[in-house]
Order: C-alpha cells, then sequence, then structure tokens
C-alpha cells in the first residue's frame, strides 16, 4: 500500500517568479527506502517540506495538486493541505541536514523527551519511547550528555531519536551527513538502514552521494527542475546513467567507471556491477 501519494504537485514560494515543484507525482509505498537525488535547486528540499504540512501551512506561497499521507495502521487518509502540522508530525518524521538547528534542550534525554511532553503523554510512555528510541540510536550512554558536546554523527542520530520517540510512520531526511566525517555518515547511515528493516520504517533519504541510495535503496527518484524524471530500482537507471550526469548527479566511482567503458565499447568486467550494489561493511550485519 502508498504511505504517500503526490499527485500533480506545484509549488511557487512567496515573491518567487518560477515553480519549484512544477508537476511531481511520485508514490511511495509502506516500508519502502526511497531515495531522492538531483542537482541543487531542483526542488528535492521543498518536496520534503510538503510531506508533513510545513509547506504550506508554516512556509507560505502557491500550492497546486495533492499530497496524501495514510496511516498504516489505521487507513485514514491526510492531506497535507487541510491536515494541521501537529497531526502530521506524528506520521512523518522530518530530519533536516544541519542537526544544531532541531536541538535545543540541556541534556541528550531532555531532547527525546521535549516534543512527547508537549504531546502530553502520560509520563510512563514518555519514559518508554525515550528509552527504546535512544536504545535504537545508539545514545544510551550519552543521555545526560550536553547536546553541544557531542559529535556530529552523534548530534545528528540525536536529532533522529528527537523524531523516532513520537513513533512517525515515515521518516525523511533532507541531506542528514552532508556535514559529517566518515565515521559519523557511517554511524548516521547504518542507524537509518536499521530503522528500515528492523522497525520497518518507511525511509525517503535526499542525498547528494548516491553511492549509498545505489547499494541501499528499494528505488530511486530522480528530480531535475521540480519533476521526477527518472524512477526505479537502482539496477533499472543503469541505462540512464549519460542522463544522470547531464543533470550534474555525482555518480558512485564504480558507475562513472562502467559508464565510461560503455561509451568507448569497451568490455565491462561484471566485478564493477558487483562493487556498485554490494552492501557496505557496516551494513552486513543488519
Amino acid at each position: 500500500m502508498n504511505v504517500v501519494e503526490v499527485k500533480n504537485l506545484r509549488f511557487r514560494y512567496r515573491r518567487s517568479p518560477e515553480y519549484v515543484l512544477n508537476g511531481i507525482n511520485l508514490n511511495i509505498r509502506r516500508g519502502e527506502f526511497l531515495g531522492i537525488v538531483g542537482p541543487s535547486g531542483s526542488g528535492k528540499s521543498t518536496l520534503c517540506l510538503t510531506f508533513n504540512g510545513i509547506i504550506p501551512h508554516s512556509i507560505r506561497g502557491e500550492f497546486e495538486g495533492e499530497v496524501t499521507i495514510t496511516d498504516p495502521e489505521t487507513m485514514e487518509n491526510y492531506s497535507t493541505m487541510k491536515t494541521p502540522v501537529p497531526k502530521l508530525s506524528t506520521l512523518v518524521g522530518l530530519v533536516l541536514q544541519n542537526p544544531e538547528s532541531q536541538i535545543f534542550s540541556m541534556t541528550v534525554e531532555e531532547e527525546v523527551a521535549f516534543a512527547l511532553e508537549n504531546l502530553g503523554l502520560p509520563r510512563e510512555e514518555i519514559l518508554e519511547r525515550v528509552e527504546w528510541a535512544l536504545k535504537v540510536s545508539g545514545l544510551q550512554d550519552k543521555r545526560e550528555e550536553f547536546p553541544p558536546n557531542l559529535s556530529g554523527g552523534e548530534k545528528q542520530r540525536l536529532a533522529i531519536a528527537a523524531i523516532l520517540a513520537m513513533k512517525p510512520k515515515i521518516l525523511v531526511l533532507d541531506e542528514p551527513t552532508t556535514q559529517l566525517d566518515p565515521e559519523g555518515r557511517r554511524q548516521v547511515l547504518k542507524l537509518i538502514s536499521d530503522l528500515n528493516i528492523q522497525e520497518n520504517v518507511t525511509v525517503v533519504l535526499v542525498d547528494h552521494n548516491a553511492d549509498f541510495l545505489f547499494k541501499r535503496a528499494d528505488r530511486i527518484a530522480v528530480i531535475d527542475h521540480g519533476r521526477v524524471i527518472l524512477e526505479g530500482k537502482p539496477e533499472e537507471l543503469i541505462d540512464n546513467l549519460e542522463d544522470l550526469e547531464k543533470i550534474g548527479v555525482k555518480l558512485p566511482p564504480p558507475l562513472a567507471v562502467y559508464n565510461e567503458l560503455k561509451r568507448q565499447g569497451r568490455r565491462i568486467p561484471p566485478v564493477i556491477l558487483e562493487e556498485v550494489f554490494s552492501s557496505p561493511e557496516y551494513l552486513q550485519d543488519v
């Protein structure tokens, strides 16, 4: 079943002469790991903001079309145009590029509990959810830590933990590893992958680095100039590498080699594609 359905979505920011989203059509299935790639300014971040209603409720502009979120447990449908953000935030959790823009509490534990307290949940349930979110994010031993003292990867995992405590059905991450070092990136990507496989969380990951998405995503959507121009399983995009390069998508090194050999009409060793689609070592135990 689809948990997100986007139909003919167009959006233009106030005072902007052009539409950032210009006819987006996209479905996201329950439990799916969807990767979204595209050049800067293509509309990826704007699209993410429509999933939990920040656009059009908090960020105004001209909004046309439909974005429908379906609760997989109750089967109720919610229009992001009509449903308020607090309600949508319990279904769709959004993690931004810079974790520091989402973190403001004095301890890790308080940060994870903050949104739950604002929802007015019983104390017992808050404690249970905080414990679970800290456990799955690997932050149990950091609960009393002052968030600014955390590493970049730990801060991003904290931002994710705070969202997870809300028990969203869909986790949307807008380039969450852009500012991280390799170890921080590894930590965050493993957490995202674990959540998808072990907790059956539907994941939407926007990432400039297509390498991880080709190895891990169930499906990849390519966005350019506010439209989905390509969509399919990673292996189905092999025939469209020229198109990806033309719009500025950085190909994983093995795919860049594959594409160049294909351009030259030379034999392509099978090991190249094996490298493209093999999971990173840090995901092998998932």
